[in-house]
């Protein structure tokens, strides 16, 4: 697959990751007002996203096939591990928003924009550590 390729499906998949994450969000807002509600949601959709976007990521992007509980074990903690950062980022940028603004639409502005600049670190962590020998 061209380099090119590789980058529109990375978008496709963030753009659907994120989606899936404030969709997420969007429900524990709706199920939960009260202290810690913010943090909550943005746990919550992280969690759903991040499943979401290992699985989008591993077969759809970088093509790796594999089905051994050892070999999955060790990919998804290095997913894990170089979310690490790019998940600071996305929470750092979303709760600043909510805090800018009182209006919960900045919250997901925050989310739009910290996710973004998150996917971006996130696709050449995958591509050089994750999935190395896959893509």
């Amino acid at each position: 697959m061209s380099r090119i390729n590789l980058a529109l499906r990375y978008i496709a998949g963030a753009v659907a990751a994120t989606l899936i994450n404030l969709a997420t969000q969007w429900i524990s807002f709706r199920l939960y007002r009260g202290m810690g509600e913010l943090m909550i949601g943005i746990v919550a959709g992280t969690a759903v996203g991040l499943v979401s976007k290992y699985l989008m990521d591993k077969f759809w992007i970088f093509d790796d096939r594999s089905l051994g509980i050892a070999e999955n074990l060790n990919s998804f903690s290095y997913y894990c591990l170089t979310g690490v950062v790019t998940t600071g980022i996305f929470w750092g940028t979303e709760a600043m928003f909510a805090l800018i603004g009182e209006h919960e639409s900045m919250r997901y502005l925050g989310a739009v924009i910290g996710l973004s600049i998150g996917y971006v670190a996130k696709f050449h962590f995958d591509y050089r550590f994750v999935f190395r020998a896959k893509s």
